[in-house]
């Protein structure tokens, strides 16, 4: 592994946050966050980042099942931008 690489377990999944260049949020599911920001920063990510790049990852939070990252990744997804900013600054605390 070259320094610097992150190994991540297969078995966990993640909700992430990424903070886009003209400020917005953007709220998805991926089984490594890392290298989800390197695909939405080369163009290939979702629509809605595609015209905001680049994008870096402003939070991750870790679940072991997907049916559980993606409730959370819904539940997000209502939030207010107030409410996932204030996740995003407490670390999810």
């Amino acid at each position: 592994m070259r320094a610097g690489a992150r190994r991540y377990n297969s078995a966990v999944h993640f909700v992430y946050i990424v903070r886009c260049r003209d400020g917005t949020l953007y709220t998805g599911y991926a089984r490594d966050p890392h290298q989800r920001e390197k695909v939405h920063n080369s163009g290939r990510g979702a629509r809605y980042t595609s015209g905001r790049l680049p994008v870096t990852l402003a939070y991750s939070e870790p679940f072991d099942s997907k049916s559980d990252a993606l409730r959370r990744e819904c539940e997000l997804k209502g939030w207010s931008r107030a409410k996932k900013e204030a996740l995003i600054r407490d670390g999810g605390r």
